[in-house]
């Protein structure tokens, strides 16, 4: 009778939701004045290459299908790049190689000689200590939860943290067949602030017609559920989803496409002092239809998206061969972790955190055990992406679960790998809570009580150090849902310091009103060395350099592979391995590093290594 009834509740919440999203919010404004037919624009740029994406409405009455690309120069306008727009879609893209980044350029795109859209194209601030990255999700705009409220809290408090980079990390759109229009309100929303700062925008489910999404190499999937694997969308919707979301982006690591041609976007942006690899968590990780060969007794009647029994052993669930990131994304992170050209930090974003940090899900009813939908899942594929990432000391960044959290991760042990932040929605379409049974091990004195080490649904190891959980009233309410927990986060990167400092904001506050505060839990500071800092180690001797800032990369004498790579601060530095056994350290950046062979790693090793240059 439990389990019945707790299906029905699952059903008719399912229903709302595809009810909800059933319903005509949007149309296209009528009459769009010649003059009003460009939406929006964001663009980014990196290593001296300018690429913006402008987004038109539709392109009417013999109008052409061209667009401009001006820069003022002197007090002119001049053209410096003509592109098609490109339709479905109508986008246009444009690119200008050999860009000078070292000032702040003012540019317009035009149209038909009668539409003109201005911006800023900014000046690469890789002088200044400290690099601000404001970071939003799932922008539902359901009236139900809040959704219809005006994004002007948002763009004001950007505007006035004046951000180097912004970053939106998924479900930008939430409607499942009409991507266009309701990207074109996102455009509106934030056009006044994504105009004017360098912006990654990457899509996740629901941006291509999914409540969740396994894309398992780009297959075909014939459920919208999309448990089996791939995508339900036609392809050439999913394309021009990804094209009018990331074609501004830098050109990806390796742009040979998935299956049905789908294209990919992974990449990376080097900008103000910072590098930042920019991943796709769903599109390579692998379906669900294999669970019941592996675990017949969990699944004895197929396979489900999300586990309920506590009894189950989870460990289980970590089937042979399963891909979270895949063979290219891991390919990709190992080539960026010894890249430090320009680069003083790097930080990893994503769609989400690299764990299941949630336990109860819509309602505050029934405690959630697996949820397939996490990149907790599944457990070889997250740590092995967690042990490339933990590499170059990088902070991860994401959103998708509706539950601001800061975690610091563990593989073998509790905290030997990096942090990650996961931003709250910016509007709380479906609500999830961190509300662990017992208190958590070894937290802080004075801590709350879901903070500490844990295992998460699939015994991976998290120690958690913020959440922000919906309040008791929402818990009260059930599936009554607010902007109570909603809001964005900002992330403060402090290169001279090297300390990233996490904070999580509430809607409709003013981030410069000193008595506005952030949820609860926050601001939270670390160091950027925290991102690899495991209990148990090795040491490599002391090295002491002449130069100060210097690459310093580890790699293992037996086959080669890279164990750390970082840029030190000062002219100090003193290695940390996981093993003993001899390892080579390469000092500088280039073709010609120096380098020491067949060093050994000591449980205490107080050598000196004297470096000149």
């Amino acid at each position: 009778m439990i389990t019945m009834k707790k299906s029905i509740s699952l059903l008719i919440t399912l229903l709302v939701i595809l009810n909800i999203q059933g319903q005509e919010l949007l149309s296209l404004p009528k009459n769009i004045n010649p003059a009003d037919r460009i939406c929006f624009t964001m663009y980014t740029v990196h290593e001296s290459t300018l690429k913006l994406t402008a987004q038109f409405y539709p392109i009417k009455n013999f109008e052409p299908f061209e667009a401009v690309l001006e820069i003022e120069k002197n007090g002119q306008w001049v053209q410096i790049v003509k592109s098609p727009i490109r339709y479905p879609g109508y986008t246009a893209l444009f690119r200008v190689n050999e860009w000078d980044d070292s000032k702040e350029v003012n540019y317009r795109v035009v149209h038909n000689n009668k539409a003109f859209y201005e911006g800023i194209i900014r000046k690469n601030p890789k002088d200044k200590d400290e690099f601000i990255l404001a970071a939003l999700t799932c922008n539902s705009i359901y009236p139900e939860h809040g959704g219809d409220i005006p994004r002007t809290d948002l763009v004001n408090n950007i505007k006035k943290l004046n951000p180097d980079l912004i970053f939106f990390s998924g479900d930008q759109v939430y409607d499942h067949s009409q991507h266009y229009l309701y990207w074109l309100k996102f455009g509106r929303d934030f056009g006044d602030v994504i105009r004017n700062t360098p912006t990654i925008c990457i899509t996740d489910d629901h941006d291509v017609g999914q409540g969740n999404i396994w894309g398992a190499n780009g297959k075909k999937t014939e459920t919208r559920s999309g448990i089996s694997g791939g995508y339900y969308m036609p392809a050439e919707y999913v394309k021009e989803v990804e094209r009018a979301q990331t074609s501004h982006l830098p050109d990806p690591y390796d742009a040979t496409p998935i299956e049905q041609g789908i294209g990919v976007y992974y990449t990376d942006l080097k900008w103000g002092g910072m590098s930042f690899a920019i991943l796709e968590d769903r599109k390579f990780k692998s379906g669900l239809l294999d669970l019941p060969k592996y675990a017949p007794d969990i699944f004895p009647n197929g396979t489900r998206d999300a586990l309920f029994d506590p009894d189950i052993d989870t460990r289980k669930l970590d089937i042979p061969n399963a891909k979270l990131l895949g063979d290219r994304q891991l390919k990709f992170l190992e080539a960026w972790t010894t890249d430090w050209e320009d680069a003083e930090m790097k930080s990893v974003l994503s769609q989400t955190v690299f764990a299941m940090v949630n336990n109860y899900t819509g309602k505050h009813d029934k405690e959630i055990i697996a949820d397939f939908d996490t990149n907790g899942w599944p457990q070889s594929g997250r740590n092995k992406a967690l042990s490339v990432i933990r590499k170059s000391f990088s902070t991860m960044v994401g959103g998708d679960q509706h539950l601001g959290t800061v975690v610091k991760h563990g593989i073998d042990d509790w905290g030997d790998a990096g942090y990650s932040f996961v931003t709250p929605a910016i509007a709380n379409y479906w609500m999830r809570w961190w509300d662990p049974k017992e208190p958590g091990k070894n937290r802080e004195k004075g801590a709350p009580y879901y903070t500490g080490d844990f295992h998460d649904g699939f015994q991976n190891k998290i120690t958690v150090k913020a959440v922000a959980n919906p309040s008791n009233e929402e818990i009260s309410e059930g599936g009554k849902l607010s902007t109570r927990v909603a809001g964005f986060g900002v992330i403060k990167y402090n290169k001279p310091q090297r300390t990233i400092t996490f904070e999580c904001w509430p809607r409709n506050i003013d981030i410069s009103n000193p008595n506005h505060k952030q949820y609860k839990d926050w601001p939270v500071t670390i160091s950027q060395f925290d991102n690899f800092n495991p209990k148990k180690f090795y040491q490599l001797p002391i090295l002491e350099m002449s130069k100060k800032d210097q690459v310093v990369t580890i790699r293992k004498s037996s086959n080669r592979e890279v164990v750390s790579s970082l840029r030190i601060k000062g002219k100090v530095y003193h290695p940390k391995v996981l093993e003993l056994g001899s390892y080579t350290i390469e000092i500088g950046e280039g073709d010609t590093p120096i380098r020491y062979f067949d060093v050994k790693a000591l449980k205490t090793n107080n050598k000196k290594l004297k470096v000149q240059f």
